[in-house]
């Protein structure tokens, strides 16, 4: 069982930045992708942001340029960096991993954005 902790929600000014951390209780190294999903509201799940065990990249369209996702194998820890941001990136966010074909899920952390 991956068990993920995540860290560094909370509540921002529009404009403001946070940085999400989600430590992982196994290496990375040996996983196939590891990510960022978000939920606001009455909303589906999104991506938000991901990267890959070869180092790509990819994230969501409104997110793009503001937000940037790297990863610490020594620390296992996989990282959001939010900046610029707005109202509508209010949501949870839910790290997770996906290893052999299974995905594991981190509990989530409040993001919020208001003035």
């Amino acid at each position: 069982q991956v068990q993920l902790v995540e860290s560094g929600g909370g509540e921002v000014q529009p404009g403001g930045s946070l940085r999400l951390s989600c430590a992982a209780s196994i290496s990375i190294f040996s996983v196939y992708a590891m990510g960022w999903y978000r939920q606001a509201p009455g909303t589906q799940r999104e991506l938000v942001a991901e990267v890959t065990t070869g180092g790509s990249t990819n994230y969501a369209y409104s997110v793009k340029g503001r937000f940037t996702i790297t990863s610490d194998n020594a620390k296992n820890t996989v990282y959001l960096q939010m900046n610029s941001l707005r109202p509508e990136d209010t949501a949870v966010y839910y790290c997770y991993v996906e290893k052999n074909f299974a995905r594991f899920w981190g509990q989530g952390t409040q993001v919020t954005v208001s003035s």
